[in-house]
């Protein structure tokens, strides 16, 4: 069965869930829209240099919503309710990589009103929210009993992320800490990651008071630091640290983070990524115990511009490749702990080189 899928946004990610869209078998690119007047009307594959795909992007949202579609990527930097809700009663289903994770009370009420208005599913899912940080600790959390602490954790150099603006003006690298502590990025983290952990101790069982506790701490240059922003000063902030914990008693019994480090030298606290370079870690005390390791996801500083970064591609495909499983689901708000086990798809050239083999048997 073939599910048509519109693409909202074409930032980093949603360019690269463009091009997963298109190499997914099971699926056909119906409609694109886009932030900025200038993307307006050209067609889709030039966003992904790829030929002319016969799909035009457009900025009106009364256009998206009358294109027959099974889905909608919604890939916005910050979402918007309203523009959710909207596309899930005009009878489209959504998957988003900026919200909606494991949402609770006000977070969930609109939006599953407007499921169950259009007949469809929201499904939030991703990296980190949305896979290193709940999904991945749980299934790993099957090979252990008398669980008693999960983590889920990110270590990146920053350097390597290519969004310099967002680094700047909302993650307020280069900023004094007293700026940065003040600004927007523990908001906005706090919104998915909370859902993080309180989907694993909702689903592990964990008897934990109500309250995620967030740790927020900060690097500051000790020498001036080139970076992909320009210099950081000295006293600037270089390096910061977000987790959030969930807590019995005194024992964290949960703890996902993030660790962004902008290189590893002239930092004061002096932190490094450690002898494993950046990562992601899973660990999982238990009867036994699991601790992995997972490499791949993360760009290396001085990383020609044009390579596609790994986390944002695995981001993408996390939601694309989510597509056929929320368009089967019940309507309403379905989390990863809902759904099947989503996997990904064989490349195009080997999945029809397998059906020939079929076929010819």
């Amino acid at each position: 069965m073939s599910y048509r899928v519109i693409q909202w946004a074409t930032g980093s990610v949603g360019r690269a869930a463009l091009e997963c869209i298109l190499d997914h078998p099971d699926l056909e690119l119906a409609g694109c829209w886009v932030h900025s007047p200038d993307k307006h009307g050209r067609d889709a594959g030039e966003f992904i240099g790829r030929d002319a795909l016969g799909v035009t992007a457009t900025n009106s949202i009364d256009e998206i919503l009358a294109i027959p579609a099974d889905a909608v990527v919604y890939a916005p930097l910050l979402p918007q309710p309203d523009e959710v809700a909207a596309l899930l009663r005009s009878g489209k289903n959504v998957v988003t990589p900026v919200g909606w994770f494991y949402p609770t009370g006000d977070r969930a009420e609109p939006v599953e009103q407007a499921c169950h208005a259009g007949g469809t599913t929201l499904h939030g899912t991703g990296i980190d929210p949305g896979g290193v940080t709940e999904v991945f600790p749980l299934i790993l959390s099957a090979m252990s009993s008398a669980v008693t602490y999960v983590r889920g954790e990110e270590f990146s150099d920053i350097r390597g992320y290519g969004a310099p603006d967002v680094v700047r003006h909302i993650m307020r690298f280069g900023a004094d800490p007293a700026e940065a502590a003040a600004g927007p990025m523990q908001k906005l983290l706090d919104g998915g990651f909370r859902q993080s952990v309180r989907m694993i101790v909702d689903t592990l069982g964990f008897t934990v008071p109500p309250e995620i506790r967030t740790v927020h701490e900060m690097a500051v240059a000790t020498a001036p630091i080139d970076s992909p922003i320009g210099t950081i000063d000295p006293g600037q902030v270089a390096a910061q640290r977000f987790h959030w914990e969930a807590v019995v008693g005194e024992e964290v019994v949960v703890r996902i983070g993030v660790n962004w480090l902008m290189g590893q030298q002239n930092l004061d606290p002096p932190w490094d990524l450690g002898a494993a370079g950046e990562r992601f870690e899973i660990e999982i005390e238990g009867d036994p115990g699991t601790f992995v390791t997972i490499k791949g996801w993360q760009s290396e500083p001085g990383d020609p511009p044009d390579r596609k970064n790994p986390g944002i591609a695995a981001t993408a495909a996390h939601c694309v490749n989510a597509i056929p499983y929320v368009c089967a689901a019940e309507p309403g708000i379905r989390t990863s702990v809902e759904l099947p086990m989503v996997t990904g798809r064989a490349h195009p050239r080997l999945l029809n080189a397998s059906r020939r083999a079929g076929t010819q048997g």
